[in-house]
């Protein structure tokens, strides 16, 4: 159950699921990087919470589970009551993903995890990886039934024809996802949009939408087009559940509720005055570069992280 609301913090639905989220999330990978000391990290997160944001986002890969402890932390005398947590797995393999679910219990202390996504489907292999009888929907399931976790999601940041497959993959499997995590910010509407082509989907659907990369860990602001208030708001403005950003400072906290205290809902007009102040810059996804490029891929970069391929599939192989 979560604690009580502050007035500094909007509040939204998440999905169907019946939760009431903050519309601000705290992103659990600037938490754990080396330049943000634990202290202050613990800090971070809850001073956070003392203010009113009730979601928070973590990964089993993040800093090598370094987040993950960090929060684990920072969540004990009675701050874990009053949060929504969420983390993510990168298992493609039922063995992977069961074994990396027990791992960020264990690190994160908690006897259960709101919400656990499968990472970066960045690949259109993935869903089918993912909903394979030994696959790791089926560990997520598992972990459902045993209380471990309560609700299921996936992320990814590369296409977004990969989520609507994803999507129509899980379909097929008569499965519906609670929450979806996906780029949202006001350079994607210029280039192979999310916000376009899986938002709407997601409203159709009442799937929870988690917005990421509005800031694009600071990568927007050097086109020198918007500022960062501006970036969430746009965010906000967006059909959200919560825009999660990174927080790696009391400063960057502060933005946080400095955007979320001075929202207003934009009509269309306001939004296209915004989103021309980027369309040059975003033409060509050069400020998306998770879009673009392999450096944001911590699965690429380790592989053996998604575990083995299915054993049907592995038996269609020449000997």
């Amino acid at each position: 159950m979560l604690g009580s609301t502050s007035s500094e913090m909007l509040y939204r639905e998440l999905g169907s699921t019946g939760e009431r989220v903050s519309a601000i999330g705290l992103g659990g990978w600037h938490i754990g990087l080396k330049y943000v000391d634990e202290e202050l990290g613990i800090r971070i997160v809850r001073t956070a919470i003392d203010r009113g944001i009730t979601f928070m986002d973590n990964c089993w890969d993040y800093n090598d589970g370094v987040s993950e402890t960090r929060m684990g932390k920072a969540l004990r005398d009675g701050y874990r009551d009053k949060i929504f947590l969420m983390t993510k797995i990168d298992g493609r393999s039922k063995q992977a993903a069961a074994k990396q679910i027990d791992e960020s219990l264990q690190r994160l202390q908690v006897d259960y995890i709101d919400l656990v996504q499968h990472h970066e489907i960045i690949r259109f292999e993935d869903p089918h990886r993912v909903f394979d009888e030994e696959g790791a929907n089926a560990a997520f399931i598992e972990a459902r039934e045993a209380g471990k976790l309560r609700y299921i999601g996936f992320t990814g940041h590369k296409d977004p024809y990969i989520h609507l497959h994803m999507l129509q993959v899980a379909a097929e499997h008569g499965f519906k996802f609670d929450a979806v995590q996906l780029p949202i910010n006001v350079m994607d509407a210029h280039y192979r949009s999310f916000t376009k082509l899986v938002v709407p989907e997601l409203v159709k659907q009442n799937i929870g939408i988690l917005g990421m990369k509005s800031l694009a860990n600071g990568i927007i602001l050097n086109s020198n087009t918007v500022t960062a208030i501006e970036c969430l708001h746009y965010a906000l403005n967006q059909p959200t559940s919560v825009v999660i950003t990174g927080i790696d400072s009391m400063e960057i906290l502060d933005q946080a509720f400095e955007a979320v205290r001075t929202f207003q809902p934009m009509n269309d007009k306001q939004e296209r005055a915004l989103l021309a102040k980027t369309a040059s810059s975003a033409a060509r996804g050069e400020f998306e570069p998770f879009k673009t490029s392999s450096i944001f891929d911590g699965t690429a970069q380790n592989p053996d992280w998604l575990g083995e391929e299915p054993q049907r599939l592995q038996q269609l192989m020449p000997t």
